[in-house]
């Protein structure tokens, strides 16, 4: 007896169109499916010129960034190189006492044009005929260089 699986076996036959059949669905440019999601594409340009915009502004922010950090080190070193030229003309006016860090000083010009370092303010001296000028409050820092607390004269 034969068996009905040996006789004329059929083939199968797939009754989709293999025209329409994508061999390789995930790599398709759209959704393959009903339920799938939808891929619209960029339009190059659009992205391109949000993407340029975006790092321009980003960048000219961070340069004025830099621009701001480094005017402010411009005007430390001007200040510094200031203080460095007051401590100068302090230091060859000659000291006839060791000056003490922190302590306030007051910086003259006698009348022959030498300079003078002293403990004592202009509202202290009195009377004196030989008043000499004051042209600043000074103070002594750290470093060893001085810092003009106040100035009272342009000749400093």
């Amino acid at each position: 007896m034969e068996s009905p699986q040996d006789s004329n076996p059929k083939e199968f036959v797939n009754p989709i169109d293999p025209d329409a059949v994508a061999e390789n669905p995930a790599f398709l440019p759209y959704a393959h499916m009903v339920g799938g999601a939808v891929i619209r594409p960029e339009d190059k340009g659009k992205l391109q010129g949000r993407s340029i915009t975006a790092m321009e502004q980003q960048t000219q922010r961070q340069m004025h960034q830099i621009y701001e950090q480094m005017d402010l080190l411009a005007k430390q070193a001007k200040a510094l190189q200031a203080r460095v030229d007051v401590s100068y003309k302090i230091y060859l006016a000659g000291l006839s006492f060791e000056p003490v860090i922190g302590q306030v000083y007051y910086f003259y010009q006698r009348a022959n044009g030498s300079h003078l370092v002293s403990m004592i303010s202009p509202e202290e001296w009195g009377r004196s005929l030989q008043k000499p000028e004051c042209l600043a409050k000074i103070q002594l820092l750290g470093d060893y260089t001085w810092d003009v607390l106040e100035t009272y004269s342009e000749k400093l």
